[in-house]
């Protein structure tokens, strides 16, 4: 039997960035439409993770692949689970 696995969606945000909070709900909307498990991550926690995204969040990784980053759209993600799914 063949199990399907949801893609994993890691969310690299931090507080008070008005484009994560956008980023946010958008995932949210295509959540909606497809299942995905979705990691968020407060960069402000890790120095590595300030060190790798500080300039870049937020930051959407699908499967351990940088999707987009900064300017966040519906259509890209979207479209790039559904090549996942």
């Amino acid at each position: 039997m063949i199990e399907n696995k949801l893609p994993a969606v890691n969310f690299y945000t931090r507080d008070r960035c008005h484009l994560c909070e956008d980023a946010k709900l958008m995932l949210k909307l295509i959540k909606e439409e497809i299942p995905f498990e979705l990691n968020e991550y407060d960069i402000d926690k890790s120095d590595e993770l300030t060190e790798r995204f500080g300039l870049m969040i937020p930051v959407v990784e699908i499967d351990g692949e940088i999707v987009q980053y900064g300017q966040i759209d519906y259509f890209t993600v979207s479209k790039r689970l559904q090549d996942k799914s």
